[in-house]
């Protein structure tokens, strides 16, 4: 297609309205994949008889029950290079009834970004290609495509300057684009916030091909994109964020207690202490098999850290042989476990790829009110079960009570204690087990965690919550199926964010099983 029919089809589709670009229910995936290969690059292109398909789906699947043989799979995956590659891959799709979804290149608990769970046609654009970093030292920003992993993003940082972080999650192999649509929790909450506190911009491509940095989509829009979940109001290529500072080492902890060491009566003053701590120290702590293990980063030296301790959290019996002085940047490697592994940071923070080496099932909580002593002897008795897995409490408090539940989609602030993240794995055919045990669990955990909502972290996807249904008449995402999971994820956020989704994407062009309906009265 010439460089004239290119534009031609562009002005087309964008002044199309769209009412009259509604996506029809039988798309025309071949007509798609020619458009494709007429305006993108074919080496970018990969159809499902192109003998390297299953090796680009394959890529970045983190989990291998989404890799099956019964599994609904795209009819073509887009690898764009560039911002045109992506506009240009929204027009084909609009233009011939196909619609798409996007993946970063990370994690996808529930594997939305690249497969469906009914029979669909629809297209992935896989931006793993999108990855570069830019640093401007001079104002302590940069732009990160939504490629690039969180990993690769604090090694860039850190190489400028060993003194300038970023707040976002512990696993380096979580992908930007991901992590920052759904909020973005990690170790510098407490301190700094959330991913999304700290994005100043972004450029993003709409349902009509448009590309918008912060000016161009408005506020309301740039609102929604900071934590109002992957995949909803179209294609995030690329942020700029503010950076932070970090002292040029950091201290560290990691302190197992068993039940006879007094495992419980430890986590239950946690509860209390972990979020009101000083905001340059945060202790995680992760519940598994018949102990605790208390995980902290502060920002600060050891000799601040011990007297710190013995003051605040005594019973814990931290002493100087605890604890590890260290970059930031090393604390990250340290924090995901991999560190004593691999031996470097690049072998860690680096790496990309798959891993289908283990089947998981996460769901998470948000806790409001500290849980007794009694009742945590009640729940240490679940992992003795058969299929068990572990829990990883991340405090909140902080920054996190000085931000309003409106600023962000993210909404839980004020009041939370801590989130819970449940995990459960296994190998090969031994899924049963594992899910059940999980299953049962998290209906145990029910009386002790938030309610009216029971309120769920959008990056921990579970589609046991809840899932879309489709209208017959409008081929559009319900409102009302969307609330049953959408306000457990944003709560009171959850209907401006459909307001939002009815004025960029009111035919639900972007969607999935939990993306979020158009607010169609907004339209009348």
């Amino acid at each position: 297609m010439s460089l004239l029919n290119r534009l031609a089809l562009a002005l087309l589709v964008s002044c199309f309205s769209f009412h009259l670009i509604s996506v029809p229910s039988l798309a025309y995936s071949d007509e798609f994949h020619q458009c494709l290969t007429e305006m993108i690059p074919s080496e970018l292109v990969y159809g499902q008889s192109s003998s390297n398909f299953t090796d680009v789906l394959a890529s970045s699947i983190k989990n291998p029950k989404f890799f099956t043989n019964t599994t609904v799979r795209p009819v073509c995956i887009v690898t764009p290079t560039n911002p045109w590659h992506v506009q240009a891959a929204v027009f084909c799709g609009r233009w011939h009834g196909v619609r798409l979804r996007v993946r970063s290149g990370g994690h996808d608990y529930e594997g939305l970004s690249y497969r469906s769970c009914q029979p669909e046609v629809f297209g992935v654009v896989d931006l793993s290609n999108l990855r570069s970093i830019s640093v401007n030292q001079g104002d302590s920003t940069a732009w990160v495509d939504s490629g690039a992993t969180i990993g690769e993003l604090y090694y860039h940082i850190a190489k400028n300057n060993s003194q300038v972080a970023f707040p976002a999650g512990e696993c380096p192999s979580i992908g930007v684009g991901g992590h920052f649509s759904g909020g973005g929790i990690g170790m510098l909450m407490r301190k700094y916030g959330l991913s999304v506190d700290k994005i100043v911009d972004a450029k993003v491509v709409t349902a009509n091909g448009e590309l918008l940095d912060r000016a161009g989509m408005g506020e309301d829009l740039f609102w929604a994109i900071r934590g109002g979940g992957g995949g909803n109001f179209g294609i995030v290529l690329s942020w700029k964020i503010q950076l932070v500072r970090v002292p040029p080492q950091v201290a560290v902890f990691s302190i197992p207690k068993t039940l006879e060491e007094g495992a419980i009566e430890l986590l239950t003053k946690w509860q209390y202490i972990g979020p009101s701590l000083p905001n340059d120290l945060t202790i995680r702590a992760k519940v598994q098999g018949q102990q605790a293990v208390f995980l902290a980063v502060y920002l600060g030296t050891c000799s601040s850290l011990v007297p710190m301790m013995d003051r605040l959290f005594p019973e814990l019996n931290m002493t100087n042989a605890d604890c590890r002085s260290m970059t930031w940047l090393e604390s990250v490697a340290l924090s995901y476990g991999s560190l004593a592994k691999t031996g470097t940071l690049e072998e860690v923070l680096l790496a990309r790829g798959s891993s289908l080496s283990y089947y998981t099932k996460i769901k998470s909580d948000y806790v409001q009110r500290p849980i007794a002593s009694c009742s945590w002897k009640n729940i240490f008795a679940w992992f003795k079960k058969d299929g068990a897995g572990y829990i990883m409490l991340e405090p909140h408090g902080g920054f996190m009570r000085t931000v309003s539940a409106a600023a962000t989609p993210y909404p839980h602030r004020k009041g939370v204690l801590y989130v819970i993240q449940y995990i459960t794995f296994w190998q090969g055919d031994g899924g049963k087990a594992p899910t059940s045990w999980l299953a049962s669990f998290y209906d145990f955990m029910g009386s002790y965690v938030s309610q009216n909502p029971r309120q769920a972290y959008v990056n921990f996807r579970d589609l046991d919550i809840g899932q879309n249904t489709v209208g017959s008449e409008n081929d559009v995402s319900s409102f009302e199926s969307g609330q049953v999971w959408g306000e457990r994820y944003f709560m009171g956020n959850y209907r401006r964010l459909a307001a939002v989704k009815a004025a960029v994407d009111p035919n639900d062009y972007f969607r999935n099983e939990q993306s979020i309906p158009p607010l169609r009265q907004t339209l009348e």
